[in-house]
């Protein structure tokens, strides 16, 4: 399988030229032909992923200059968020088929461009390679709200542009200090060197500048809410089902491993911040009008159980915020389709503008309220396992957290329902709403192709989970020796009885 990243980088970069010298209609097809070839081979990648394997597999390098080289490889964490990245490209093109007239060829360049930067960041082993990916994928993305977007779309291309990218000039010069002190720019080396801790607190408070705003964190998560409404619909799906990601990706993949004693130094400051953004954007979520900023806001407090869950220094913890990275990825994608499909018949996000749709969409209805428990969390969901194993791990290290995110599961309850009711339910309130067709095939397969994952992943969430599972391993037994000692008194293996302690394993094992 020697060269198949390279290949998956290659293929929308050569599909996005393509799409230039060809009209509308044939600008569509190649976008969605390339886009369904790497999610192709993003399963050829997982079925060769081997799980008890090496943990950088399906390795590339070759020097470019002076101590930076292209270097790919891929383990189960990037192996994941990859699957969620060139499962959703092709849903996007495919969503995009009708709703964007002007500038199509341009349109679906810029789409495939950020798939070849977004599944690079997952993919890079050295660490300026990473910067570049990481980097670069603003551009795209800055080009389709300011081009694409709604009516205020400059002013807010523009903020999502300069927030991201001042944030990330602090870790370029952190990523410049580490290589001269570790002389060396791969990411495997650099994370098994040790920082001294005073460098660590410096370190770690540069990555952080850059990752929270990826994310985002309560208080810098003011972009996302006027980027998500003047975004096009494929745009707000991308942005929240992977571009939110790269953030806790980062988190996972440099601050933790690498920072672990700064990390523990800062638990409060992450712990805070997420407690605040989970219970403050809940109830900004309440009273919003728009459907796109209400999905918005609930992005930032699912976010916060990311946070939480990674910070939390248990495996419970990181294994739930992974999960729930996936989960919300699928789940706020689908709903900004759903928002989408209703906005192309009758071009309002007012809430107060709809009511009593499941008459007339019935299949709409049913689909949506599926995305919506998927939201709050319901079992049987990707939304339940993602939250609880966050809840769980939080819990065991402070179970003031623990408290404080659990209640941000019922205020996801009440925005959600309460947008629900309000859309689908009760008379109409408008006789143009009342007269919108149902979900035409387009429409239904990618909506459709959504809820199975999502039921897939609450249902068997094994199959995503065992490909990480040697990853967090690995990534916890690199953090305990600075994990905080937590307060809610859970039981230890150690003071357990052996008999005892071989009974939990044995249940673990069959849990798993």
């Amino acid at each position: 399988m020697t060269g198949i990243l390279s290949l998956m980088l290659a293929v929308p970069l050569v599909a996005a030229l393509a799409c230039l010298f060809v009209s509308a209609s044939g600008a569509r097809w190649i976008a969605l032909a390339g886009t369904l070839i790497d999610f192709a081979l993003g399963i050829v990648l997982w079925a060769n992923y081997d799980i008890g394997g090496a943990q950088w597999q399906f390795v590339e390098y070759a020097p470019v200059f002076s101590r930076f080289a292209w270097a790919l490889g891929i383990d189960g964490i990037a192996l994941m968020l990859i699957m969620l990245s060139v499962f959703l490209m092709p849903i996007c093109i495919v969503a995009s088929w009708t709703s964007i007239e002007k500038r199509v060829p341009e349109y679906m360049a810029a789409f495939l461009l950020m798939e070849t930067l977004m599944i690079g960041v997952f993919m890079a082993q050295d660490i300026f390679l990473f910067y570049i990916f990481f980097e670069a994928g603003l551009i795209p993305m800055f080009l389709i709200i300011g081009i694409w977007g709604g009516a205020n779309r400059i002013y807010a291309s523009y903020k999502f542009f300069l927030y991201t990218l001042v944030g990330s000039l602090l870790m370029l010069v952190a990523m410049l200090w580490m290589v001269n002190f570790a002389g060396t720019t791969s990411i495997p080396k650099l994370l098994a060197t040790d920082f001294p801790a005073q460098a660590q607190t410096w370190l770690w408070l540069a990555f952080f500048a850059s990752f929270a705003v990826k994310m985002p964190m309560w208080p810098v998560h003011t972009w996302l809410p006027d980027a998500h409404v003047q975004a096009p619909t494929a745009g707000s799906v991308i942005l929240a089902g992977v571009l939110l990601k790269l953030g806790g990706y980062g988190f996972v993949r440099f601050s933790l491993p690498m920072f672990p004693e700064a990390s523990n130094e800062f638990f409060w400051l992450v712990m805070g911040l997420s407690m605040v953004a989970i219970v403050y954007t809940s109830l900004v979520a309440l009273v919003q009008n728009d459907m796109k900023k209400l999905i918005a806001y609930s992005s930032v407090a699912h976010m916060a159980f990311v946070t939480i869950g990674i910070f939390a220094f248990n495996r419970q913890g990181l294994e739930g915020a992974l999960i729930v990275m996936l989960s919300h990825g699928l789940v706020s994608g689908a709903l900004f389709l759903c928002v989408g499909v209703i906005y192309d018949r009758l071009h309002t996000r007012e809430i107060d503008r709809y009511g009593g749709l499941a008459n007339n969409m019935p299949a709409y209805a049913v689909l949506f309220l599926l995305f919506t428990m998927a939201s709050v969390g319901l079992p049987g969901t990707g939304g339940f396992v993602g939250e609880f194993l966050s809840l769980i791990g939080s819990y065991r290290a402070s179970s003031l957290v623990g408290a404080v995110a659990t209640t941000g599961i019922i205020l996801g309850a009440a925005y959600m329902l309460y947008l629900y009711w309000r859309v689908a339910y009760g008379t109409s309130r408008n006789p143009d709403a009342a007269a919108m067709p149902d979900l035409n095939a387009r429409e239904l397969v990618s909506l459709g192709a959504i809820a199975a994952v999502v039921l897939w992943m609450g249902i068997y969430p094994e199959s995503f989970l065992a490909p990480m599972r040697n990853d967090v391993g690995l990534l916890m037994a690199r953090v305990e020796r600075a994990a905080p000692s937590g307060d809610a008194h859970l039981a230890k293996s150690s003071n357990v009885p052996a008999a005892s302690a071989a009974h939990e394993t044995a249940a673990e094992g069959a849990h798993h």
